[in-house]
């Protein structure tokens, strides 16, 4: 059974925050783990997104649910099915609650809600 993220050790960095344990999410079929990692959805260790689209917001949404007919999100090209969407979600909450009060964690916060706020009035 899939289980929710558990922080682990202390980050190498020193900077007080946990690193998170790789939450399995399933395997495709040619063999590759889907797992979240450190707040990102992860296709065989490689990050592939940090946040999951509604199948309804999707612009190819016709052509996946024509592949994958029970797919209810996707995660960068990752269909995922409404349990697998919602263990992936959980555990992208939990990491995301994690912070790194470190300068650099700081700016990279920073830095992330400036750019959501610039693409959100429509700069790409």
């Amino acid at each position: 059974m899939n289980t929710p993220a558990t922080p682990t050790t202390p980050a190498p960095d020193g900077s007080g925050s946990t690193a998170l344990e790789a939450v399995y999410i399933k395997t495709t079929q040619d063999g590759r783990k889907v797992e979240v990692i450190d707040g990102w959805v992860c296709l065989g260790g490689v990050r592939e997104a940090d946040n999951l689209i509604a199948m309804d917001e999707h612009p190819n949404r016709q052509a996946i649910a024509k592949t994958v007919p029970g797919a209810t999100h996707v995660a960068g090209r990752l269909p995922l099915t409404l349990p697998e969407a919602a263990v992936a979600q959980g555990a992208l909450s939990i990491a995301q609650r994690q912070f790194d009060a470190s300068p650099a964690g700081i700016t990279q916060r920073l830095r992330k809600a400036v750019w959501a706020k610039t693409a959100s009035e429509g700069v790409e």
